[in-house]
């Protein structure tokens, strides 16, 4: 889970730093204080504003101590200036105004008051009062951490570990800062100086000493301290492992109000870990850190969103988080608006915003986004067509060992587009692809192996292929499998396991499967004849446009078989698969209208559909043809047409149509 960063803190003030230890002593006489204030004595002015700002002696009151302090500041009290400046920052007893504060605590910091230092270094560093200047704010932080400032110090720390104000980032004296600062107790350093010594970076890396630092942060309350302590004793780092623990301080850390905390809290109950899956406790916990403007809880809050996952499913909701996650540069969320954009879930269908924010994630280096981002230029889907840009990105989520993208970029490489094409390389990424298990490479790996393509032909290979895609739920290759045990193309011929990947495959709707599946059972092929089964997948296969099983599903209304005898129900699916080209259908179309069987009877139309199969090459359609010619039914009396068509069914051995060629040989001997 993560870990959190600290930034630099903001000013003390008085309220944690005060060093008139007179104030504290047992002999304090406040009336020798006043006494010595009224003199004019600075040090006594600056200790009587001190006694009235915190109510010591007397009771508080902001405006006296103001007006003691201008008293002691005016003569260069140094102490009295900086808490002068304070008190303007804040508002107490006069202003407020950031600008007075600036001007006193830089004449305090140029006194040498480390307090003032560190409060004016954090002016500059948010630009409260002044123009916002990291480069000066390092000069006051350094010389108030040079006095010993824990304040200071570990703000030095993070300008080392940031790059601010000029410096090159430096983490070994980012790592020296912190421990200078945690040493002398400050936590913010104690829980940076763990996370140096848990990323290894300015020291050696320990997850022991990052668990000491950790602890002594989290001991004094520091809720980033205490989460990433739950990370320690969730992963068992530099602690035995113990979920237990690690759930408790993330419940003490997010309780804080810790955004990380909440986060991986929210983790816990969303998986299961240390703690019982509840998806509710999750979400309310996402929640939290989401409205904290935490891009990870605010990816999570729309999964949850989109996933009914602890509340109900709302895909606005969902588009609404993954939007805020996204816009902070969050790549999980950032593709994942692109997949709402991209299917129209929750948000209007928009190809070209997809592509953007697969465009951004993918920039992140995010592999799937690369993937689809790549696919938007293949398709050109909200981007211009472009198959070199296809490739490149292909190639980037490829080398990262996205399956998919290897696939495409084999493809990629067997079509030629935007690389040279080569069968060679369309195989390796295709089988790249394919031994991670992505279903469609080996599909096709099986399709280079059966054809030879970039591999030496090898059927048991593609037989391989074609199962193990198969057995992923892969319909074509399911087909493919069964087609391989049905011929014994690279296996065993093996009618029961043919049968077995027909009906997977047909189930998916995979139209020839199922034409093949109704096919077994009006043969009663690997299967006991079921002229009822074999209706039922013919239909569904026919009603997929497939024009065999049309034709054959015009056969069984024709007989009866499985069905009610129906002629027109047999003629129209004759004429459905005869428009398609069928040449069964077409003949069997002739046929029903030369006898008027299920349509009107129409010797035209009975020529015209004989004249498509005969063309086509088939021996009965050609003698019926034939005979059409010859007899003037539905075309112009021709005998020599006739001759001709007979002739073509002849050579094919059909005997009616050597039996009437020898008839017209006789017609032809009779002509004057």
């Amino acid at each position: 889970m993560d870990q959190n960063i600290i930034l630099p803190g903001a000013d003390t003030g008085r309220d944690d730093c005060f060093s008139r230890e007179s104030i504290l002593e047992d002999d304090f006489r406040l009336e020798e204080c006043i006494t010595a204030a009224e003199a004019g004595d600075p040090g006594a002015q600056g200790v009587l504003g001190d006694c009235y700002q915190y109510g010591w002696f007397v009771k508080k009151d902001y405006t006296a101590a103001v007006a003691w302090y201008e008293k002691a500041a005016k003569q260069g009290n140094a102490a009295a200036q900086r808490s002068l400046g304070w008190c303007w920052s804040k508002g107490r007893g006069v202003g407020p105004s950031e600008k007075k504060a600036v001007f006193w605590y830089t004449k305090a910091a140029e006194g040498g008051d480390a307090d003032a230092q560190h409060n004016l270094g954090v002016n500059y560093d948010y630009g409260r009062g002044v123009k916002e200047d990291k480069a000066q704010a390092l000069i006051w932080y350094r010389k108030a951490a040079e006095q010993g400032h824990e304040w200071s110090q570990y703000n030095l720390g993070v300008f080392y570990e940031r790059g601010y104000g000029g410096l090159e980032q430096d983490w070994q004296k980012a790592a020296e800062w912190y421990a200078k600062s945690a040493a002398q107790g400050f936590p913010d350093a104690q829980h940076n100086l763990g996370n140096c010594y848990y990323r290894g970076q300015g020291v050696e890396q320990s997850f022991e000493k990052a668990v000491k630092w950790y602890r002594e942060a989290a001991e004094q309350g520091n809720s980033c301290a205490m989460s990433q302590l739950g990370v320690c004793y969730e992963n068992g780092e530099g602690v035995a492992q113990d979920l237990n623990r690690a759930v408790a301080f993330y419940r003490e850390g997010a309780q804080k109000g810790n955004a990380t905390a909440q986060h991986n809290l929210a983790g816990c109950y969303y998986y299961g870990t240390g703690v019982e899956q509840d998806y509710a406790t999750a979400f309310m916990w996402y929640e939290k850190a989401a409205k904290q403007g935490y891009a990870y809880a605010q990816y999570m809050l729309g999964l949850c969103y989109e996933e009914a996952k602890g509340v109900e499913h709302d895909q606005h909701s969902a588009v609404v988080w993954y939007k805020r996650a996204a816009e902070q540069g969050y790549d999980y969320a950032e593709y994942a608006l692109g997949l709402c954009y991209d299917q129209g879930t929750g948000v209007e269908q928009d190809s070209a915003q997809a592509a953007q924010w697969y465009e951004r994630a993918a920039a992140h280096g995010y592999a799937s986004a690369q993937c689809n981002l790549a696919c938007c230029y293949k398709d050109g889907e909200g981007v211009a067509q472009d198959y070199r840009k296809a490739a490149e990105w292909f190639r980037k989520a490829a080398e990262q060992g996205e399956s998919d993208a290897q696939n495409n970029l084999g493809w990629c490489y067997e079509k030629g587009k935007g690389v040279e094409q080569s069968d060679t390389l369309a195989a390796e990424w295709c089988r790249k692809a394919a031994e991670q298990g992505n279903p469609q490479a080996q599909y096709n790996l099986a399709i280079y192996y059966e054809r030879g393509t970039g591999v030496e032909q090898d059927l048991t290979q593609a037989a391989i292929w074609y199962e193990k895609a198969a057995e992923q739920g892969h319909a074509p290759a399911q087909y493919e499998a069964a087609c391989c045990y049905d011929s014994g193309s690279g296996v065993a011929q093996d009618g029961a396991k043919a049968l077995e990947w027909f009906r997977k495959a047909a189930r998916q709707g995979h139209r020839d499967a199922q034409f093949r599946l109704g096919f077994c059972y009006k043969n009663g092929e690997y299967a006991e004849q079921d002229y009822a089964q074999a209706v039922l997948w013919y239909r569904k296969a026919a009603e997929q446009g497939h024009m065999s099983a049309q034709n054959d599903l015009g056969f069984l209304y024709k007989k009866g078989y499985g069905v009610e005898q129906d002629s027109a129900q047999a003629a129209a699916w004759y004429a459905k698969a005869a428009a398609q080209g069928h040449m069964q259908a077409q003949l069997n179309l002739g046929i029903a209208y030369i006898t008027g069987n299920g349509v009107a009877q129409d010797d035209q139309k009975a020529a015209l559909w004989f004249a498509k199969a005969a063309v086509q090459g088939s021996a009965t359609a050609q003698y019926n043809l034939g005979l059409c010619y010859e007899t003037g039914r539905g075309v112009e009396p021709d005998a020599y047409a006739a001759t001709e068509w007979y002739e073509k069914a002849a050579e094919q051995g059909d005997a009616k149509a050597q039996a009437a060629l020898e008839r017209l040989e006789e017609y032809w001997e009779d002509e004057p």
